[in-house]
């Protein structure tokens, strides 16, 4: 289910949206200083390409530099790159078959206003993660 979910969604929405943050990582790899914020833009974009089976969580070791990168963020690429998922969301939700992707647009606002100090891990579980 989680790859018909991530083709329909690389068609309606991820494609575009890919784009936006691999734009924000060219962008941003111009100044050698933002190079750190370019880095989390293009792992940011392979997970809008293809989101479901994966989740964002908290780095621990995230501490305050995590923070005050975000602001900078925020401020060079972050509020247009939400404002597009929000965009994108509501356009999903328009549809019934487009219901959980929008869920899922709306999901990475989040993360794209604050990429710093998070992870993107996998939630796809293999026989040898079962327990008995």
């Amino acid at each position: 289910m989680r790859t018909i979910l991530n083709i329909i969604w690389v068609i309606l929405a991820g494609w575009a949206l890919f784009l936006g943050y691999v734009l924000a990582g060219i962008l941003l790899c111009i100044p050698i200083i933002t190079i750190p914020w370019a880095i989390a833009s293009f792992r940011i974009a392979a997970y809008a390409i293809w989101p479901f089976g994966r989740e964002v969580v908290s780095k621990p070791t995230a501490g305050v530099g995590s923070f005050l990168g975000n602001v900078l963020w925020v401020i060079l690429a972050g509020w247009w790159l939400a404002i597009g998922h929000i965009v994108s969301g509501i356009l999903l939700c328009v549809t019934i078959i487009g219901i959980p992707m929008g869920i899922a647009d709306f999901k990475m606002v989040p993360i794209s206003l604050m990429p710093l100090g998070k992870e993107i891990v996998s939630t796809r579980r293999g026989s040898f993660d079962r327990t008995l």
